[in-house]
């Protein structure tokens, strides 16, 4: 009687662990999560962003430079997820290190940076040609934000 109520404790405590690491983002909620950045509400779709370690772990961000500027400041070797808000799709997400950023003072972010990401390095161009500004990898922005 004994082992058949710890085995079945046991096959409940890995099917509990298997699902609570899932490694795959969750919707962010706009209007009630907040920034692990800068603690401020994420409301904007256009510029929000988010990771997920290897382990599960959940992070969000009212803006790609408050992502960046945590990153900066851990490990990113931890990191399994990473997702920025595609600027020219609201609300959509895109891979953080392949997306284009550009950062033009038209077109205004949560935190005052004037970043914005695009899922496609020919949409950013465009919105620089309307707007001005610069075109960033995810690498030279991390170093361009690092500079400051």
């Amino acid at each position: 009687m004994k082992t058949k109520f710890l085995k079945l404790f046991l096959g409940t405590i890995v099917l509990l662990l298997t699902i609570s690491c899932k490694v795959e983002p969750e919707a962010i909620e706009f209007g009630k999560d907040q920034c692990d950045f800068c603690k401020m509400n994420i409301v904007d779709k256009t510029h929000a962003a988010q990771f997920v370690t290897a382990k599960g772990k959940q992070f969000k961000f009212d803006a790609i430079e408050c992502v960046v500027n945590y990153v900066g400041q851990n490990s990113e070797e931890k990191i399994a997820v990473l997702l920025v808000a595609d600027y020219g799709n609201p609300g959509e997400m895109t891979d953080a290190e392949t997306a284009a950023y550009l950062i033009s003072t038209e077109i205004k972010s949560p935190m005052g940076a004037n970043l914005s990401a695009f899922s496609l390095k020919n949409t950013a161009e465009e919105y620089q040609q309307k707007h001005s500004g610069e075109i960033y990898t995810w690498e030279t922005l991390k170093q361009k934000l690092s500079d400051k």
